[in-house]
């Protein structure tokens, strides 16, 4: 099986982001890497500056790079920027909103995790208008993930592997309304959160992580100890998405196990150790409640 790193969705610094991807082009077991900002266009141009040096870096490294697409296009800015993105030809757009679809015009691309295919007909619709890798929605049961891979043999059927789960993007963003600031002149206050801002029910008990317009959960995907189900789903890569640790060291793990160097019992230890910042949760792809564990 395949490892592929999702893009950053938090908004680290500029150096910090671009020396992350310099340690995953030169120490991470990763084949896929997919970058860009695609949580808010805001800070697209921190970063901008830093693209074609970790592009270069990536692919250097023998790494598969991905030009992400924004979640949500609301504004003629946005669909400029979408239009541009879409324009690049020598490599894959990973598609986040299918607004970009238009923009590819049935070229070859990938499908990212934000994309609702629920069945394999979705599946079926979104590989005959170019997908050839699609990373399908964390919430869907192993079940659903196998009729999906089984439904189009010919694309690389992805799971999101290890991170919070993306669960929600809005128009508004909550990073800004909770400093009582106006989306407008939000001052990026969400660099305050490398990790996300964690909130809490009214009774106290650890609930979810607001990323600026994006909700994600408190808990933090784990399918290290699935892996043998998910490979023998037809499930072709793994994804990691990554979090305030190291994912150097998060991806060495999931490759040691998938390798069968280490056992996911092993692995699960020293992924606890390595981000002890959220509870695993695996319940998603059991069929049972997301936020579950299923050992």
């Amino acid at each position: 099986m395949q490892l592929s790193l999702g893009p950053v969705l938090y908004n680290w610094t500029p150096d910090r982001w671009r020396d992350f991807y310099f340690a995953i082009a030169d120490e991470a077991p990763v084949d896929v890497v997919s970058v860009g900002e695609i949580v808010c266009s805001k800070r697209s141009p921190f970063f901008d500056d830093h693209l074609p040096a970790v592009i270069e870096r990536l692919r250097s490294a023998g790494k598969q790079v991905l030009l992400g697409s924004l979640i949500l296009v609301s504004q003629r800015r946005e669909r400029r920027q979408t239009e541009e993105l879409a324009a690049v030809t020598d490599m894959l757009v990973e598609v986040n909103d299918l607004t970009c679809l238009r923009a590819l015009a049935g070229r070859r691309h990938a499908i990212g995790p934000f994309v609702n295919i629920y069945n394999e007909s979705a599946a079926a619709f979104h590989a005959a208008h170019g997908a050839a890798r699609i990373c399908l929605p964390p919430e869907l049961p192993l079940s659903s993930v196998a009729a999906i891979a089984a439904g189009v043999p010919n694309v690389a059927i992805e799971v999101f592997a290890f991170g919070r789960v993306p669960l929600a993007i809005s128009a508004r963003c909550y990073h800004a309304r909770v400093h009582k600031l106006a989306k407008d002149n939000c001052r990026f206050v969400c660099d305050k959160d490398p990790d996300g801002l964690a909130l809490k029910t009214l009774e106290q008990q650890d609930f979810l992580v607001i990323n600026g317009v994006q909700t994600l959960s408190y808990a933090c995907t784990n399918l290290l100890g699935d892996a043998g189900r998910l490979r023998g789903a037809g499930v072709a890569s793994l994804r990691l998405s990554p979090q305030d640790c190291d994912m150097v060291a998060v991806a060495k793990v999931f490759r040691g196990v998938l390798d069968g160097r280490d056992d996911a019992e092993g692995g699960n230890r020293s992924l606890a150790a390595l981000y002890p910042n959220a509870p695993f949760s695996n319940g998603f792809l059991h069929g049972s409640a997301g936020v579950s564990y299923v050992p």
